[in-house]
This record gives structure tokens, sequence and C-alpha cells, in this order.
């Protein structure tokens, strides 16, 4: 199987060609359960190369038509506060995309697609889908637009005005491919496309992507990009080990001080979370000194 350029090198470098939209355009028809077209990659200053970015952050912003924005992005190192990046990313590109003065009828409808190789949030699945509604308090209905608003603003739901976010959280894909949509997320994932996959785009990444297709120095590029992703991950490894023994010597400490206290082995199980045997085992050790 021909190796292929990762899908985040591939956004910032390749993908921005106009030769190359149908790639994304596969992509995005499968996620957005829907056929389009990308009008043009756009610039803002959310989405300009950054020096110092490390090849963490990707972020692409696509004007489908004239209703429709879409936000790339791609993270691959752990963020706390990604949740509200997701919001202030949406945010920006509207106050981007409006001119003082006029009606805020003129807004575009922003769609915000996050890739993330790390375990955001808490959640079982590997794709999410977040969008607006209003909820009654005490009759538990929805909101809905006027009929004089849907025919004016050329819309059919609120929820068509607001924001609306994907999350992909690839690591936690399992590898099988169900439909076409995660024919996409093990791309994203494995950098392959296997033989029979047939989702909108893959066929043209195939021929496109490969590494061998690269000019010298851009393989140069792509290798050195790697060797950071790979550093990354080391540093992150490195870091969350390091937590887990600190967690693991104050848990072991609050244990000594609880048997210097008096307390029982069934209660000081209960406060740490330690085994009997462990307990006891520290307590032939504290006998011992």
């Amino acid at each position: 199987m021909k190796q292929l350029i990762r899908f985040d090198w591939a956004i910032k470098k390749l993908l921005r060609n106009k030769a190359n939209f149908d790639i994304l355009e596969g992509f995005l028809s499968e996620l957005l359960k829907k056929d389009l077209k990308i009008k043009q990659i756009l610039e803002s200053e959310s989405n300009k190369e950054q020096k110092d970015d490390k090849f963490n952050r990707v972020d692409l912003l696509v004007e489908l038509n004239k209703k429709e924005l879409v936000i790339i992005e791609i993270q691959n190192t752990r963020e706390l506060d990604y949740f509200q990046r997701m919001l202030y990313g949406t945010a920006k590109v509207l106050t981007e995309h409006i001119d003082t003065g006029q009606k805020y009828s003129v807004l575009k409808k922003v769609i915000s697609v996050n890739i993330v190789y790390f375990d955001l949030g808490q959640g079982d699945d590997y794709i999410y889908h977040g969008k607006t509604n209003f909820i009654g308090v005490h009759q538990k209905d929805q909101l809905e637009l006027s009929e004089a608003q849907k025919r004016s603003l050329n819309l059919k739901s609120i929820d068509a005005i607001y924001p609306e976010y994907y999350v992909i959280k690839v690591n936690q894909f399992d590898n099988v491919a169900k439909d076409t949509l995660d024919e996409w997320i093990y791309f994203l994932k494995k950098a392959e496309i296997k033989p029979h996959f047939k989702a909108k785009g893959l066929l043209k990444a195939k021929e496109t992507l490969d590494v061998m297709k690269l000019s010298e120095k851009e393989q140069k590029a792509y290798r050195g990009f790697l060797e950071t992703l790979r550093d990354d991950d080391s540093y992150a490894e490195t870091i969350q080990a390091d937590l887990e023994l600190s967690i693991r010597e104050n848990t072991l400490e609050l244990a000594r001080r609880s048997i210097l206290a008096g307390l029982s082995d069934e209660i000081i199980a209960q406060i740490t979370q330690l085994s009997i045997d462990e307990i006891q085992e520290l307590r032939t050790t504290a006998a011992q000194n």
C-alpha cells in the first residue's frame, strides 16, 4: 500500500490549490451529508500560518456559497480549553465577515469542523454534532421562525442561523469503516485508503496525496513535520507519566499519614482507592522503620 500524506499536512500545503478542491469537497460532502462545491478558500486572521504553531494547528476557512462558511481545524496536541477555542473561532469569523452598518441578516452560516487527535471531553462516540435550538422552559416546545422570517431570511429553522459544530475524535475510532464517512475517518487516522473504499474524494486523495509525488524539498519538509509530531507525542506521554507518578506518590503519602493517624485499612482504602494488600504492605514498611 502506497504511503500517503497525512491530511493535516496536506490541508496546510496542498489542498488550498483549486485543482484539489474535490478532495475537500468529498470530505465535507460525506460529513455534512449533502453534495457541495467549494467556492474559494478565504484568508482570515485565524487561518494565517504562524511561525510558532509547531505544525499542530491547522485552520482552513472555506466558502461554500454566499451563505455558508466552513472552518476546518485540526489539532494534534491536547488543549483543555479547546471548546472555548471552537467558540472563539466561529465568533471571529462572524465578525470578520460583516461590515459596520450592515444588517445582521447578512451574517453567514458558520460550520466549525474540528478534527482532534486527543481525547477531548468525555464521551464514547468519535463523531459529535452540535447546533443551537431554543426549548421552552415551561411548555418544552421548540422556538421556531415565523412565516414572515422564513420568507425574509430564506431559512426554514432557527438552528440554520447559528454556528454548527462537528467534533471528530480520530483516536477514538475503532478502525472499522461501517460507512463512507468512516472511510474518511480511517484515512484521517491511518493515512491509508483501502482499495474498496468508495467515499467521495478518497479516490482523488489516493492519487494526489502520494508521498512519492512530492518534490525532494517537500519530502524533507514532510519528514520534519512527522518528526515534530513524534517529538510532541513523546513529550505529552512524558508529561502524562510524570503526572500519574506524582498522583501515585501523593496517594501513598496520604495512606501513610492515615496509618499513623490510626485509621483502619477499610477506611484508608475508601479514601485512597488503594487495595487492602497495598495498605497492609505500607503498614509493614512503617513498622520496620
